[in-house]
């Protein structure tokens, strides 16, 4: 990477319901992409670290700045946490390419193709969101928390009214 594409700023870490966010300016945003709209593939490092650095979307807001929300890894490897000032290095990821990351697991799979109104809402949600499913089953290690994990899914997604994955669901989507 070029030093010369990479967006250095200063910025506090805020909070966007659970998530916790660094707000990248609308002018800062431009920097990096000009007229980019949707969420932004991004290369970035917060108070110097990772060697590599993590891949991340940003968020837009809809008025040309983004939330670039930091996960749990990298607010831990940069020894930082909500409130906290910390320094933050990005740049565009041209080798970013979107589509799953992590495979459907074969039960969830099963499930969807026996139950058309969870899949119809499964197809419905954004993509993000998909793949953040995706993510969250592979995450699980224990068979019984995969079959309640699982379980939880295919109520929400069939209408049900619940807490899952820190939402509240109604109706097949989130609420």
């Amino acid at each position: 990477m070029d030093s010369t594409d990479i967006l250095r700023f200063r910025a506090t870490i805020g909070i966007n319901n659970i998530n916790p966010y660094v707000l990248v300016s609308a002018r800062d945003a431009q920097r990096l992409k000009q007229g980019w709209r949707r969420p932004m593939p991004v290369r970035v490092r917060v108070n110097g670290v990772p060697e590599a650095w993590w891949r991340i979307n940003m968020m837009p807001l809809g008025d040309g700045s983004f939330y670039l929300y930091l996960h749990a890894e990298v607010r831990k490897a940069a020894a930082s946490q909500v409130g906290d000032a910390v320094d933050v290095e990005l740049a565009f990821d041209d080798g970013y390419r979107s589509g799953p990351v992590h495979p459907m697991p074969p039960e969830f799979s099963a499930a969807l193709e026996s139950n058309p109104v969870a899949r119809q809402a499964w197809e419905a949600l954004i993509p993000s969101l998909q793949k953040e499913i995706l993510r969250y089953f592979q995450q699980v290690k224990s068979a019984e928390a995969k079959a309640r994990h699982l379980e939880r899914a295919m109520y929400v997604l069939s209408g049900g009214q619940a807490r899952f994955m820190a939402r509240s669901w109604s109706g097949g989507q989130v609420s």
